[in-house]
């Protein structure tokens, strides 16, 4: 991990909840796994959130506090019995802080195929120039 980006963009503490008077849900929540690149111009988030369709994901930015967050609901059957079930459903939920080096206006998502791509452009160093100065 290069020391720019565990600097630009830091996984939130995760908390467990320990009591159900915590949850303002029921149901089971998962902390997506998430692959992270950087180059000297952008940061690239990648979150596994399998079963998560566009329409129920929320990328929310507050505060620099980046939340993802997505429904996975049970696959639709007519009127089956189950006979086996390990298909999960439930709540991907993962926060990250985000530091000044990141141009937070420029944040891009995409998701494809169950992964989530974020693209966190930086912001650009201000380069050397000549000021000139104005004369009344």
């Amino acid at each position: 991990m290069a020391d720019t980006e565990s600097k630009a963009l830091q996984p939130k503490e995760k908390r467990g909840i320990t009591s159900p008077a915590e949850q303002t849900k029921a149901g089971l929540t998962f902390a997506p796994a998430v692959d992270i690149f950087e180059t000297d111009r952008e940061i690239t988030l990648l979150a596994d959130m399998p079963g998560v369709k566009p329409k129920n994901l929320t990328i929310d930015l507050r505060d620099d506090v980046l939340t993802l967050s997505g429904e996975v609901a049970a696959p639709e059957g007519t009127k089956e019995a189950y006979v086996l079930r390990e298909y999960r459903t439930g709540t991907y939920f993962r926060q990250f802080t985000l530091s000044e080096v990141i141009d937070q206006g420029k944040i891009d998502a995409e998701m494809n195929d169950g992964v989530l791509r974020l693209v966190l452009p930086k912001v650009e160093p201000a380069k050397p120039r000549k000021i000139t100065v104005k004369v009344d």
